[in-house]
């Protein structure tokens, strides 16, 4: 039984390197290719390595490249998006995902934010709802032993430091834990979308009949808000929303 696990588990890395192997190499092909302007002879070999089961941010951010050359600006924005997700900081990902938005046909004025809304969606792009998780059960175990050092010192001056430092881990302690629900609420009803059809109808009612509220086209990010058979009930970053065909959408 041992030999046959052993057998199983070397079988299974040498797989894993040959896949690896693979990928390793059609992405170099993929980038040559890029390089002779061949963009989607790439774009199909990236896209044998997602298909793979493969994903990063390297990946993601040349196709969207390759899309941005072919001047197919939906696409290219998606895979933008795409990379941005893995990798949220990256600078030249922020850059080139700016560039393929200036291509875009609707040119729509987010919501104004009070300055509080403003510092709570900077606060919560700090950390992951796993991060904000972790901090919020680190500093419930600083401030536990700091307030039992505390309560258990009798020199006056480390009882004040200890007191003060007992409550800046409460306060990051009751931060962490808002944020964390915050950051989860957030993840749960997170559905972005970009629309890749060159223009589309937005309905007042899911069906073809209903009213026209207002177009939207190739590139532009939605929010998906519920879904009613080939409908999906989208919003726009300006609050309008409606009901579009799932097929003109691709969920990110």
């Amino acid at each position: 039984m041992k030999k046959m696990k052993r057998g199983l588990l070397v079988l299974t890395l040498f797989v894993a390197y040959l896949v690896n192997a693979q990928s390793s190499a059609l992405f170099e092909q993929g980038k040559q290719q890029y390089k002779q302007e061949k963009y989607q002879e790439a774009i199909n070999n990236w896209m044998k390595i997602v298909d793979a089961g493969e994903h990063s941010a390297a990946l993601y951010f040349n196709i969207g490249n390759a899309y941005y050359k072919m001047n197919s600006i939906g696409p290219s924005i998606y895979f933008y998006e795409k990379a941005l997700q893995l990798d949220p900081n990256d600078q030249e990902i922020l850059n080139n995902l700016a560039f393929a938005r200036n291509a875009t046909v609707d040119s729509i004025e987010p919501l104004p934010q009070t300055i509080f809304a403003k510092w709570d969606s900077e606060l919560a792009s700090w950390l992951s709802f796993e991060g904000w998780a972790w901090v919020t059960v680190l500093s419930a175990f600083g401030f536990a032993i700091l307030f039992l050092s505390y309560y258990f010192t009798s020199y006056s001056m480390r009882k004040r430091l200890l007191f003060a430092g007992a409550l800046i881990f409460i306060f990051v302690l009751f931060t962490a834990f808002v944020m964390s629900f915050r950051t989860y609420d957030r993840q749960m009803n997170d559905q972005p979308a970009i629309v890749f059809a060159e223009s589309t109808e937005v309905k007042s009612d899911p069906r073809m009949k209903g009213e026209t509220s207002f177009m939207l086209h190739e590139g532009t990010k939605v929010q998906i808000l519920a879904e009613d058979g080939d409908w999906y009930r989208i919003q726009i970053a300006d609050g309008k929303d409606g009901w579009m065909l799932k097929d003109d959408l691709r969920e990110l």
